[in-house]
């Protein structure tokens, strides 16, 4: 009797509702065209934590399990990349490294600009936005992991340049040197906050650019663009803490680079990482999707 009492009381829509986002209602509105009517709250849970693709395929939204906060990811497919349709520098592959199945490949190219846009109703919070990119091309040989360093360069003589605005007057302006060929690493854009999400959608536009039309660049793939609220960075920085990190080195502007480019802290733990301005922007990639 006890074990069914408890069982019901976990079961129960107000503890699960806790667990929603207050606006969960917009984000089903927004994300599924056909959602089920009649749904507990903790199946509506369950159902917002799976990676729930919307506009076309090209975006993926869920809930963090953890905490119940939101993250969205943009496929290459849901961005504006210049010179995309022309075979000469563009390709699109086929990957089991990315969540959408197929990554967008620069071969080269002098004019390097991509973009993107979304209008989602994000809940209450402080937000990241990572471009998540790569030098080189991964493949598998003999069942391992192998990179083809071909077409990588032109990435060493100047910074790329990100970009992000709101649709309520805020904006981030970052400049970072890709590096580290055959890991995945997301680059930080900025972030944003969102205070009260039932006045309107968030709008953000963002982007990524190197058009410095005096030499050619290429070797890159780009995945996605990936968002992730703050509070679900920190909870994986300190998971990686007790269990995964075996270096934490302070790399100052001078050692990337003779140019001026801000510090950065690197975790060094995975295959993959993320490179931003401060601690909290830099997560081990194997736990950060």
């Amino acid at each position: 009797m006890l074990n069914r009492a408890f069982h019901g009381a976990s079961s129960a829509d107000f503890v699960w509702e806790s667990k929603l986002p207050p606006n969960y209602d917009s984000v089903i509105e927004k994300v599924f065209d056909d959602f089920p009517s009649k749904l507990c709250k903790k199946d509506i849970f369950a159902r917002l934590c799976l990676q729930n693709s919307f506009d076309g395929g090209t975006k993926k939204v869920w809930l963090d399990k953890n905490t119940g906060k939101l993250c969205l990811s943009i496929s290459s497919n849901g961005l504006a990349i210049t010179g995309i349709d022309d075979r000469r520098y563009w390709n699109r592959i086929p990957t089991d490294e990315s969540r959408f199945g197929m990554v967008a490949y620069l071969q080269q190219i002098w004019w390097f600009e991509v973009d993107g846009e979304v209008e989602f109703p994000f809940p209450a919070g402080t937000y990241s936005i990572f471009f998540r990119l790569q030098l080189g091309r991964a493949s598998k040989s003999f069942g391992r992991r192998v990179y083809n360093s071909e077409h990588i360069h032109g990435w060493d003589i100047k910074p790329v340049r990100f970009q992000l605005s709101t649709s309520n007057g805020q904006e981030a302006i970052s400049q970072c040197f890709l590096g580290e060929p055959g890991k995945w690493i997301h680059y930080h854009v900025g972030d944003f906050v969102v205070e009260d999400p039932c006045l309107a959608p968030t709008k953000l536009k963002f982007s990524l650019t190197q058009i410095d039309c005096t030499h050619t660049k290429g070797g890159v793939c780009l995945d996605s663009v990936v968002i992730y609220p703050n509070i679900v960075i920190d909870l994986i920085i300190g998971v990686l803490s007790r269990l995964t990190i075996t270096a934490l080195v302070l790399i100052p502007s001078s050692a990337v680079s003779k140019n001026s480019v801000q510090p950065h802290l690197e975790l060094v733990a995975t295959s993959e990482r993320v490179i931003g301005s401060g601690p909290k922007e830099v997560v081990a990639e194997s736990n950060f999707q």
